[in-house]
């Protein structure tokens, strides 16, 4: 552990040093296909992996290397559908009843990163929260799919803090007319460890009904996650 916190400090300066005295676009903004690994207690408890879209938006202290900004994402960790009759007085018609599984993040992050080249790596130190959340919606059986009606039956707010690092590539790059500087495109390739509190969720077969009665498995633990993510960012 103490190897890698001096190799993350040592990043970091580096970071620092490589991005004095270059101008930057003051703003930027990024939207990626994110993975989600849920790790220790979490893992145990979710064995599958979550897919999600996140978005950044940040901005760059004049003359600094630092960043500071907004990420917001979502993350399906499970689904579950089973097969009921519409009502006990139409039990002719068949519905489907959709559990989706849910984590909500939103989080605070300051990025260190060099100002300069086609290759940019950075350094996210992230504090936010995470909301998991379970919602069940009716859906028709038909081609159509209309869906009847949808509840939220479950949610839980938990505190998560974490790191992060990644590697912006330089695909796009022109000058602004109207504003000096430049609107540049990059993909943007990276991984976060985010530590999360307890909380309490629901996992795929945590619903249960038995005699019209529904039951609700509730597991409670720690929630850390591992994402990647690959995507698209500007700067302007």
């Amino acid at each position: 552990m103490n190897k890698v916190k001096s190799f993350g400090a040592a990043c970091l300066i580096l970071l620092v040093f490589t991005s004095l005295g270059f101008a930057r676009e003051p703003f930027l903004a990024s939207i990626y296909f994110n993975l989600g690994f849920p790790q220790n207690e979490f893992g145990e408890n979710v064995n599958k992996v979550g897919i999600s879209g996140i978005g950044h938006f940040a901005y760059n202290f004049p003359e600094s290397p630092f960043l500071v900004g907004l990420s917001f994402g979502v993350l399906m960790y499970g689904r579950n559908t089973r097969e009921e009759p519409f009502s006990e007085t139409i039990p002719d018609v068949m519905v489907d009843v959709t559990a989706t599984n849910m984590v909500y993040l939103c989080h605070f992050f300051i990025r260190v990163q060099p100002l300069k080249g086609k290759l940019r790596p950075y350094l996210d130190g992230l504090l936010g929260f995470n909301v998991l959340s379970t919602d069940t919606r009716v859906k028709s059986q038909s081609w159509l799919g209309q869906g009847v009606v949808r509840s939220n039956i479950h949610n839980d707010l938990t505190l998560s803090y974490g790191a992060g690092a990644g590697l912006m590539i330089q695909v796009y790059s022109k000058e602004r007319k109207r504003k000096e500087g430049l609107f540049s495109v990059f993909i943007d390739l990276g991984a976060r460890y985010l530590s999360g509190a307890k909380a309490e969720y629901l996992t795929e077969g945590s619903i249960l009904v038995e005699g019209g009665q529904v039951i609700y498995d509730v597991t409670k633990s720690r929630t850390d996650l591992i994402t990647t993510h690959i995507g698209v960012t500007f700067t302007f």
